[in-house]
């Protein structure tokens, strides 16, 4: 006797109406496969085969109980909330809550975001010059970039926004508060600020202006040693890197005696620029390593052969204002012993955010891995350690 297998699914019509809500492709896919193993089920008792049905594991079920709650939620909204809300409203209210309470990271992306997101990397965009992320509901800077209004007004890394002019920053979603601090060129924002050792907030007017980012800054200093200041991270921060190392080379006229990289309040930006200047700083090894739950997000760097200073000793700067792709690049650095990192502790930002496209105009921005030195240590939420810890003088 032929044997037919398959397996039952059991929804009730209230989770039925809720997943038609959310269908996609995929979605539609599975629906497909699950009419086609029905039919096959049925022809197989037709047949008089013998029918074995395996129930559905409960643990990998959709949590009926929780559903429930969300269209009851969902309900009650629309009949008794004070003014009426569209259900459009309400749905990207709910993915915006349901991304937003994952990490500070993880955000929905209307169209004007995906914009904002493409000139955050570009180098020139409109606003205060801060990098910023949430922090217990409130906005947190991750630093001041170098020459901005921000800034020249004395924002400084570490600094937790509180209120927007009169608006109080609490409850705001990170991409409300991003919102308000753009604005038209000459205009004046006041940031109401908490700052660790001040007792009382601190208001800070800043006048907002186009935001130009000068990648790498480089110059001499005295007895044959190099600085290089690296403010943000951009897609051709790493060729940039290079040729401001041969310009100090050229103006001194020999090779440099010492090195000296700057990452002081450098918030990150595009990961593939942190790895082109550890690889021209290595010969051989692992950069930077990434972990996740699927395959794609399993990623290592590895530096080519060729260390173009040659064994010149490096010195590299961080502080607290340090996150991400930084972190990547002192990370490195210290685990194959090739500078001496120097500061503060950095700021601990090593995740790996993924841009998940919904449509031709919305996506997902959501954490999908997070990045570990060559040596394996977590840069998310620990940040890189100094070797030599020296603090600012008060």
């Amino acid at each position: 006797m032929k044997r037919v297998r398959s397996t039952l699914h059991a929804f009730p019509l209230r989770s039925i109406a809720l997943a038609t809500c959310f269908a996609t492709a995929s979605g539609l896919a599975w629906a497909q496969d699950e009419d086609a193993a029905t039919e096959q089920l049925l022809e197989g008792i037709q047949n008089g085969e013998r029918v074995e049905i395996s129930l559905p594991d409960p643990e990998k079920q959709l949590p009926l109980e929780d559903l429930r709650k969300f269209t009851e939620v969902f309900s009650r909204i629309k009949d008794a909330y004070v003014e009426d809300v569209s259900d459009r409203k309400l749905l990207e209210s709910a993915i915006k809550g349901m991304l937003s309470d994952l990490d500070p990271h993880s955000t929905y992306l209307a169209p004007k975001d995906y914009e904002e997101l493409e000139e955050s990397t570009s180098g020139e965009f409109g606003g205060l010059g801060i990098e910023v992320g949430m922090e217990n509901g409130f906005v947190k800077v991750i630093a001041p970039i170098d020459d901005t209004p921000a800034q020249k007004a004395g924002v400084q890394a570490g600094d937790l926004i509180i209120k927007l002019d009169e608006k109080p920053v609490k409850g705001m979603s990170l991409e409300e508060a991003v919102q308000l601090m753009r604005g038209k060129p000459g205009s004046i924002l006041t940031l109401t600020i908490m700052r660790e050792g001040e007792s009382a907030p601190i208001e800070i007017e800043v006048e907002r202006d186009i935001i130009k980012v000068t990648s790498v800054k480089s110059r001499m200093l005295e007895n044959g040693y190099g600085y290089v200041r690296i403010t943000q991270f951009q897609a051709d921060t790493g060729s940039q890197f290079k040729d401001a190392l041969n310009g100090l080379e050229d103006e001194l006229g020999r090779d440099l005696d010492g090195l000296i990289i700057d990452l002081r309040n450098n918030p990150g930006g595009v990961l593939q620029a942190a790895v082109e200047t550890a690889d021209a700083l290595l010969n051989e090894g692992l950069i930077v390593y990434t972990e996740g739950r699927i395959q794609s997000s399993r990623l290592r760097f590895s530096a080519r052969a060729g260390d173009i200073m040659e064994g010149t000793p490096i010195v590299v700067l961080i502080n607290g204002g340090s996150a991400s792709a930084s972190e990547i690049l002192a990370g490195a650095l210290q685990d194959h012993e090739r500078a001496v990192v120097m500061g503060t502790k950095s700021f601990g930002k090593g995740s790996v955010q993924t841009v998940i496209p919904l449509d031709e105009t919305h996506a997902i921005k959501m954490t999908t891995a997070r990045y570990y030195t060559p040596d394996g240590r977590s840069i998310q939420a620990t940040g890189i350690k100094p070797d030599i810890e020296v603090r600012p003088r008060n």
